[in-house]
């Protein structure tokens, strides 16, 4: 199946890079190119791609706006967020509204397109060095984080928890079936247990809680 991907990037030149980069795999369709959020809502609409690399800081309305935007229109489009920024605030932000991923832009060319895969299968997809950010930013959890992390890792199974601590880790859900010998359907089925027992908006927030609990 083809993956359709429109590029966000007031800077001509990153746009012809990301374009050269994923226009090698042949599975991955550049449909579409925008200078900054406003456009991309208006290319959006049109062209209906699949995922979107979207930059942050960009003129008229910037990345944060724009991925905002998408989610209150209900679009479908997956949004990688693709910047040199990665302070706690961006992040958290782009998250929050409703970003798939968050990479660098030095990351490397097969990562990113591996990141666009998997965001376009329904995974999310961060920079490591992000999620090294994110699990660093809550470094000894008070005593109240823990009991509380720990409250909600007790109403799962040990295969429920096995996969919390994988994601944790940072594993794929194909990575993880393979290391645990069972399906990718079955992994996805424990990781929409995972958001609701552990009442968990996004695979972060799961890392967040096995850290807090003192299982990572």
């Amino acid at each position: 199946m083809t993956i359709r991907v429109a590029l966000v990037d007031d800077d001509a030149l990153v746009r012809a890079g990301l374009r050269m980069i994923l226009g090698g795999d042949p599975a991955l369709e550049i449909v579409g190119e925008a200078s900054d959020g406003r456009a991309a809502l208006d290319l959006i609409s049109s062209e209906v791609p699949d995922v979107v690399l979207m930059d942050i800081r960009m003129p008229r309305m910037d990345g944060l706006a724009a991925t905002r935007a998408l989610q209150e229109r209900g679009d479908r489009a997956r949004v990688i967020v693709l910047t040199t920024f990665d302070t706690d605030d961006m992040v958290f932000t782009a998250l929050r509204h409703g970003a798939a991923g968050f990479l660098l832009k030095d990351t490397p060319p097969a990562q990113l397109v591996a990141a666009v895969h998997r965001v376009a299968n329904g995974e999310p997809m961060l920079s490591p060095s992000v999620t090294a950010q994110l699990i660093a930013s809550v470094v000894a959890a008070p005593d109240d984080r823990r009991q509380r992390a720990r409250e909600l890792l007790g109403r799962l199974t040990d295969r429920e928890t096995e996969v919390a601590i994988a994601i944790e880790r940072g594993l794929s859900n194909a990575e993880i079936a393979a290391e645990l010998f069972m399906g990718v359907a079955t992994v996805k089925t424990h990781v929409g247990h995972l958001f609701t027992k552990l009442d968990a908006a996004n695979r972060v927030q799961i890392a967040r809680c096995i850290h807090d609990a003192g299982l990572a």
